[in-house]
């Protein structure tokens, strides 16, 4: 308990992100058994996820003080059914009745879902009835999926490469030829993933590459690809044919991008840091296809860092939503006219998504709006926003 207890210091006064600081703590205390390991992280992110829910039932606001985190623990060992043990931190909860003061918390969103009251009331104000559900499933353990690489494998061959490795899965006709895993095996040891049969993707991001709709032959951008998840599956719908550069601000992030399409066989794409505007500037109107998977808020993918709820600030939001302005006006230059743009993010808030399209088509009319869909987040996917634009 000691090492969740650490684990929330961290998070919380610290500043710092839970998966990091779970690294640390993992790295530094290498006698901990796979069991401590799993306890420590299944706690601190359930703790994370319900944190202001957890304070509210405790009857208190959220303190530096050591011991209250102690309390904390105790109420969310409580409430997964638990006995506490008789230790001197829980003293003050010996007589706690947990039902009671769980009934008689706010209704209310942002405390029964646990998102910070800013957060909470923007996203009513954007999203109104639909805010509710998706605050909800923003706190639901996230699936691992898989995206068959149709350059190396198929479907089928995917499937029975599991099922031999005693790895179980299941689909949804939701999303097709996407398979989910009921646990979470470390896939990366297995052969048929070092010799790129398969990606880890989750199944809402999957369907980005897909609606950019890229054909072999054509010249593609992808201007903010990091570690290429979206390039790669692109690269894959185009055959292998054709002409993909990917570009990016952070040489580190292109780095791994080589080494994912190495491995995955694809040998149509080039990297190019993005060093200055002389970098966008070069490949005016060369694109036939344009992605622009923007930085964001990351409100959709919460499930899977869901402290970014608590690190996130409206001053951060504020910036952010300045920079993909920046990116959308600055890099749609690289379009060819007859050309598509798609504009894509991972966040939930219409002021990260529709309403920043509605203002991009406002001041260039040479665009026009052909289709946009929103990925809410829920049991099998994350949340995203993507809106194809063309050319004209």
């Amino acid at each position: 308990m000691a090492g969740v207890v650490n684990a929330l210091q961290q998070t919380f006064w610290e500043g710092m992100y839970a998966d990091k600081v779970l690294e640390s703590l993992f790295r530094e205390n290498k006698k901990w058994g796979k069991r401590d390991r799993s306890f420590i992280a299944e706690s601190t992110y359930g703790i994370v996820r319900n944190w202001r829910k957890l304070w509210a039932i405790l009857g208190k606001d959220a303190s530096e003080n050591a011991t209250d985190l102690y309390e904390i623990f105790g109420v969310w060992w409580l409430l997964q059914k638990r006995e506490l043990p008789e230790w001197e931190e829980f003293e003050n909860l010996k007589n706690f009745d947990l039902e009671n003061a769980e009934s008689n918390i706010p209704q209310e969103t942002g405390i029964q879902e646990s998102f910070p009251e800013w957060l909470d009331g923007l996203a009513f104000s954007e999203l109104e009835s639909e805010w509710k559900s998706i605050a909800s499933n923003l706190n639901l353990p996230a699936p691992v999926a898989i995206r068959v690489n149709t350059l190396k494998a198929d479907l089928q061959k995917v499937r029975a490469e599991f099922e031999n490795q005693g790895i179980e899965y299941f689909e949804e006709a939701e999303f097709k030829n996407v398979l989910f895993l009921k646990k979470r095996p470390n896939l990366r040891l297995l052969e048929s993933y070092k010799n790129g049969w398969f990606e880890i993707q989750d199944a809402g991001s999957q369907e980005i590459a897909k609606f950019l709709k890229p054909q072999s032959g054509e010249y593609m951008i992808d201007a903010c690809a990091g570690a290429g998840g979206k390039a790669l599956h692109a690269a894959a719908l185009m055959h292998n044919q054709g002409k993909i550069v990917s570009m990016d601000v952070y040489a580190r992030k292109l780095v791994e991008h080589k080494k994912r399409a190495k491995r995955a066989g694809v040998k149509i794409i080039r990297t190019e840091e993005i060093l200055n505007d002389s970098s966008i500037f070069r490949f005016q109107a060369k694109a036939d296809k344009l992605l622009l998977d923007v930085p964001c808020s990351g409100t959709g993918v919460i499930r899977r860092e869901p402290d970014t709820k608590w690190k996130l600030s409206e001053e951060s939001l504020t910036e952010v939503i300045s920079l993909q302005k920046e990116v959308l006006e600055n890099y749609s230059v690289m379009v060819k006219p007859g050309g598509t743009l798609v504009y894509a993010t991972c966040s939930i808030l219409k002021s990260e998504n529709e309403n920043q399209v509605e203002w991009f088509l406002a001041k260039n009319p040479e665009f026009t709006l052909d289709e946009e869909k929103r990925i809410n987040p829920g049991s099998f996917s994350d949340g995203f926003y993507m809106a194809r634009l063309i050319k004209n």
